[in-house]
């Protein structure tokens, strides 16, 4: 399995929040290289513009899964509008104003979804003088959902054996087979969590009616009448009342969860506590995370986990740095505790179940496991591990990101 890259953050002019805290950090599955130009994605010209342009790209996903470049696992692999027209459709046909949609929304009709990602201004080898479109210029990128599946399945199919014949790889998406370099692991993150949100909200929150899919994949919509089963020529039939319509409502917009994540110091500084749950490895350890709750704050949220599942009582809460986690659309926060001394690093497992070990583990012991220790849970330990030491999340988990941070004293004195 190819060794996945870590994101580089452009250089910046020294500040002083950088002389105080010391350089951003940028964790896997962040640093995408495109321009989103979110604010586009309502505009029909520019999206059928850049959809049709010789150098747009398209991602595929098929069950979720990322077509990769063929003998390369690491990056993902791109196909034309060629490729992808006989089962999307034109631009034309795709990217309607959002009342013309929903004025013809038929319920009945498979749609095939299509996600507009961004333009990547910085790409080379661009055909001609490139996607250009009032000021911006580069390679436009779509992300296709290619899983067979209803009327459509056939043409999916089709174009899931023309890909693969011509070299190309499905490579199999979960947390513990990633290894994409960096950029294309950012990329088919936002790929993967807008393609997976359309799919798991084909019905309206609200009124439990299907929606639509508009602004190239990144909103949804529960339209007042539907043409499903009305003769051509007659209007559409009347829908029950939705409450969505004619308001701003985030249920008709893709969802993200936000997730506490935090590597928690003891009072005196030479420790760091970590948890495992019955299903990881032997030996294997990582930091405390769960949801956070409506209501609560980020320092709140990290305090309570802690608490609930070790027993641990927490003081002071900084925030370190957040990695987007696509499965299905978490936001993990990650952050440094400290905990309160004497009883307040007593642990105790009895208020929930969900790990099966908590421990302190000095800073030297955990030093050496960031170096002999670190894999991804579905493999074996690495070459110099000794059986029975700590064994570690791998540089693209934050949980990573943040233990290395304790241990190399960051929430103390920065490192520059």
């Amino acid at each position: 399995m190819p060794t996945p890259s870590l994101p580089t953050l452009p250089p910046t002019p020294t500040s002083h929040l950088t002389l105080k805290h010391g350089p951003e950090t940028a964790n896997y599955f962040s640093g995408s290289p495109l321009n989103r130009l979110s604010f586009l994605r309502s505009d029909t010209t520019f999206l059928r513009a850049a959809f049709a342009h010789p150098d747009a790209r398209f991602l595929l996903l098929n069950k979720l899964s990322p077509l990769t470049r063929q003998g390369d696992g690491s990056r993902l692999g791109f196909v034309g509008g060629g490729d992808v027209v006989g089962l999307t459709g034109t631009g034309e046909e795709l990217f309607r104003e959002e009342a013309e949609m929903v004025e013809g929304f038929d319920s009945s009709v498979e749609r095939v979804v299509v996600v507009f990602l961004g333009v990547d201004e910085g790409v080379e080898e661009l055909q001609k003088e490139g996607f250009v479109y009032k000021d911006f210029r580069g390679a436009p990128y779509f992300a296709v959902d290619v899983t067979p599946r209803g009327e459509k399945a056939g043409v999916a199919e089709e174009l899931v054996k023309r890909v693969t014949e011509r070299g190309f790889t499905f490579k199999e998406a979960t947390p513990r087979h990633m290894g994409l370099q960096a950029g294309h692991a950012a990329m088919y993150g936002q790929a993967r969590a807008l393609v997976d949100w359309n799919a798991r909200t084909p019905f309206c929150a609200q009124c439990g009616q299907p929606t639509l899919s508009v602004h190239a994949g990144t909103k949804r919509v529960c339209p007042p009448t539907d043409r499903a089963g009305v003769p051509a020529g007659e209007p559409a039939r009347e829908r029950r009342p939705c409450a969505t319509r004619g308001t701003v409502s985030n249920h008709s917009f893709p969802r993200t969860d936000p997730t506490v994540i935090m590597a928690i110091v003891s009072a005196d500084g030479t420790k760091v506590l970590l948890g495992r749950q019955r299903r990881w490895p032997q030996y294997w350890f990582s930091t405390l995370a769960g949801f956070q709750e409506p209501g609560e704050s980020i320092e709140e949220a990290v305090r309570r986990e802690v608490w609930e599942e070790s027993g641990v009582t927490v003081g002071r809460v900084i925030l370190h740095s957040s990695q987007p986690w696509p499965f299905p659309a978490s936001l993990m926060i990650g952050a440094i505790g400290q905990a309160l001394p004497g009883d307040g690093e007593k642990i105790f497992l009895g208020h929930d179940a969900e790990l099966e070990s908590a421990k302190w583990f000095p800073l030297e012991e955990v030093k050496e496991a960031l170096v002999l220790g670190t894999s991804n849970m579905g493999e074996g330990a690495p070459e110099g591990y000794v059986e029975g030491a700590l064994r570690l999340p791998p540089q693209t988990a934050i949980a990573n990101r943040l233990i290395t941070a304790v241990v190399e004293q960051w929430w103390v004195q920065p490192k520059m």
